[in-house]
C-alpha cells in the first residue's frame, strides 16, 4: 500500500461526517484536487458516504466564510468521481476531492434567486468564497505539493456538460495531469461542474495566501 504522507485533515474542517470507517479507500500520495459544486443549497449527506468526496466546503453566506467538513483523509481515495471499467482509474489515481456546495447551473441560480433562496452561484462567487476556497488549496499546495496551476479551459454550464467544450482531458493527460482541475475536466465522466468558475482568480488568491 502506498505509504501517506503529510497531514491527513485539513484543519479547518469539522470531521463530524466522517465516512472513511464505512467506506476505506485506497491509500495514494496526493497530487491532483478536483473540484465539483453538490448542485444544492446544504451539505449532503452523499447516500450514506458512498458518494462522498474527500471535503465538503458550505457557505455561510452571512458569515461571508466556508464551513468545511472532512469525510475522508487527504491521502484516501473518496467516491464522487465516476469510474468506468476497462480504462483509466479516476477516484485513485492521487486525487482529493472536494465538493463546494452551491450551483453551476444557471438556470438553477435564476430559480433559487426568484424564489429568494440564499445560496452560492460558484461561476459568480464573490471574492471571500474565493479566497477560503484558495486557502484549502494554498494547505495543499504547502503541505501534499500539489501545484498551484490547471486547466486553461473552464466552460460555463451547461456546455461544459459532456466534452463539447474540448477541456475534457484524455487518458493519457489525465495520467499526466498535477494541479488542480474540475469534475469537468475529468475522462470517463460527462459532469460540467463546477463551470465558469474564475479559476485564475482563485490560483492568484491561493499564491497570495501562501505569504499570509
Amino acid at each position: 500500500m502506498t505509504k501517506k504522507s503529510g497531514p491527513q485533515h485539513y484543519p479547518r474542517a469539522d470531521r463530524t461526517h466522517w465516512y472513511q470507517h464505512r467506506w476505506p479507500g485506497d491509500a495514494m500520495e496526493v497530487n491532483v484536487v478536483v473540484l465539483h459544486t453538490t448542485e444544492g443549497r446544504t451539505l449532503p449527506d452523499y447516500e450514506g458516504g458512498r458518494m462522498a468526496p474527500n471535503l465538503t466546503a458550505v457557505p455561510d453566506l452571512k458569515a461571508q466564510k466556508l464551513t468545511w467538513y472532512q469525510h475522508f483523509d487527504i491521502d484516501v481515495s473518496s467516491r464522487a468521481l465516476v469510474n468506468l471499467p476497462g480504462g483509466v482509474e479516476t477516484n485513485t489515481l492521487n486525487v482529493c476531492q472536494a465538493e463546494l456546495v452551491g450551483t453551476c447551473n444557471p438556470v438553477t441560480h435564476q430559480k433559487w434567486r426568484d424564489a429568494g433562496k440564499g445560496h452560492l452561484y460558484w461561476p459568480e462567487a464573490p471574492q471571500w468564497a474565493l479566497r477560503e476556497l484558495a486557502r484549502f488549496l494554498a494547505w495543499m499546495h504547502e503541505e501534499h505539493d500539489v501545484p498551484l496551476s490547471g486547466p486553461k479551459l473552464w466552460p460555463p454550464y451547461p456546455k461544459s456538460f459532456g466534452s463539447r467544450a474540448g477541456q475534457r482531458m484524455s487518458g493519457h493527460e489525465w495520467n499526466a495531469f498535477n494541479g488542480v482541475c474540475g469534475h469537468t475536466h475529468v475522462p470517463e465522466n460527462q459532469h460540467g461542474d463546477p463551470g465558469a468558475i474564475d479559476f485564475d482568480g482563485l490560483i492568484r488568491f491561493a499564491k497570495a495566501a501562501l505569504d499570509d
